[in-house]
């Protein structure tokens, strides 16, 4: 078994203040995989002074030289690639060929994406020609808390303490606590990369500890958190005090519209990814709105998929999904799948219980139901497995109105050929992203949402202006530029 009880502060590992072990569960076994110490109030405190102390020096850094150690910080992130790709399997239970080639290799791509957009960044700019002695500087916000999901864990790292780093803030990282295997090892990654001790720290812990300490902490200027609508109203409550930036990346209830003029691949694209990493994604497309013309064929196809989508341990090789989270989330999929059933869904694929054959795992079986009417429970909350809500629509407008009825608005999906249609209703669908015809957004592309799923804007030159300040000056010597 694994033991990870220390702590990154100030460039060195070191033991917590008040032990206080937490086990780390593998989901596919339901066996205790490793021991972390979950931190108190001090060594939140160390961190956070720790980071106070190294930001002077490092916000005063040259941009070049904060890049050069992300770049090395790159090259040590890909040759450890299976490292990172294990320990996030074992962590969280992301079935390891899908760790190899999707939840690891999103971290370097992410660390790729911020180096080639910081170039771009004009640090100090003119205001305009109608105020040739006035400028816009962009400066280091200052010391940020940086807390994450157990799901994608090195995407969301990489999104906030790469930024955070390139544009001179220090910071003080506390992992979910369900998978924290993932960032230890990238705190090992930034120590070799030779980053000056404070720059980056972690503390591990939970929410209502470490998570709610650094976002009380007066000494703390920024909070970036990625999780739950839930937790991300007390954050922003609990910021207020010391009027924080806060930047949320919270939930979604993602809608796929699929017209009947979509390529044949539409609604088996939509299916799969609604299933990819157990459907414990904020931006899955778990409400899959279907041209009525076209609905009847969908819902076959839709069935065909999951039934045809196999569940196994995440240590096996292969094309398949792995279990969730953990007992509550299991629990809380269960209860979902059961009130679809109650209000009346027709169920046409997987449904209660284990998957067939496993007695042991937080396994889910892949679920799909038709005829979901809006309004009901699994049309309007979050369920984070791999359950979809199928729905008929007879008209554009129809579509729109059951799309937007939702407080969520993270990411949105549309299948069509009419080209005319996609542009028309992609500005008429309200959410933060919307992606079309399974194309992705592309690399450097803002990712954020509007509405209960937070306005942050994850990635690219967005991502790294989230972690700055703007600072209006009079009188600046233009000589000088």
């Amino acid at each position: 078994m694994i033991e990870k009880r220390e702590f990154y502060i100030n460039g060195a590992w070191v033991s917590p203040a008040t032990a206080k072990d937490h086990p780390v569960i593998d989901p596919s076994t339901e066996d205790v995989c490793a021991t972390i110490s979950l931190g108190s109030e001090a060594d939140t405190n160390a961190a956070v002074a720790a980071a106070k102390a190294a930001f002077p020096a490092w916000a005063a850094t040259p941009p070049a030289e904060r890049l050069a150690l992300v770049q090395r910080l790159l090259d040590i992130y890909e040759a450890r690639n299976e490292d990172m790709a294990q320990a996030i399997s074992l962590e969280m239970g992301a079935p390891i060929d899908m760790a190899r080639t999707s939840q690891a290799p999103s971290g370097s791509f992410h660390i790729r994406n911020f180096i080639t957009a910081f170039p771009k960044l004009d640090w100090i700019r003119p205001l305009g020609p109608h105020a040739p002695n006035a400028r816009i500087a962009m400066e280091p916000i200052g010391v940020v808390g940086l807390i994450t999901p157990w799901n994608w864990p090195m995407n969301q790292v990489t999104l906030k303490a790469v930024p955070a780093m390139l544009a001179g803030c220090t910071m003080v990282l506390k992992p979910s606590e369900e998978a924290p295997l993932s960032s230890l090892l990238f705190a090992e990654f930034v120590h070799q990369a030779g980053f000056p001790a404070g720059v980056f720290n972690l503390v591990n812990g939970d929410g209502a500890g470490v998570g709610s300490q650094l976002s009380k902490h007066p000494d703390v200027q920024m909070i970036s958190f990625t999780g739950s609508t839930r937790a991300g109203r007390a954050i922003s409550i609990a910021a207020a005090e010391t009027l924080k930036r806060v930047t949320l990346e919270l939930g979604g209830k993602g809608a796929n519209l699929v017209f009947a003029d979509a390529d044949d691949k539409a609604v088996e694209r939509g299916v799969r990814h609604m299933f990819n990493n157990s459907g414990q994604s904020c931006n899955a497309p778990s409400r899959m709105l279907v041209e009525r013309s076209a609905y009847d064929r969908a819902v076959d196809i839709a069935r065909e998929v999951a039934e045809k989508t196999a569940v196994a341990p995440a240590s096996q090789s292969g094309k398949h999904i792995g279990p969730v989270v953990n007992k509550r989330q299991w629990d809380q999929i269960q209860g979902y799948i059961q009130k679809g059933i109650e209000e009346g869904a027709r169920l046409v694929a997987g449904g209660l219980g284990l998957p067939e054959g496993v007695n042991k795992g937080y396994f889910v079986r892949p679920t799909v139901f038709a005829d979901v009417k809006p309004g009901m429970t699994i049309e309007k909350e979050e369920i984070f497995g791999p359950v979809l809500a199928m729905i008929p629509f007879d008209t554009e407008e129809e579509a729109i109105r059951i799309a937007n009825d939702t407080p969520y608005g993270l990411t949105n999906y549309l299948q069509s050929s009419d080209g005319q249609r996609r542009n028309r209703l992609a500005r008429q669908l309200h959410s933060g992203m919307v992606e079309m015809n399974g194309e992705s957004r592309g690399a450097g592309a803002p990712f954020g949402g509007v509405g209960m799923s937070g306005r942050a804007r994850e990635g690219g030159i967005w991502g790294l202006e989230e972690f700055l300040e703007v600072k209006s000056i009079s009188g600046w010597d233009g000589t000088q530029d």
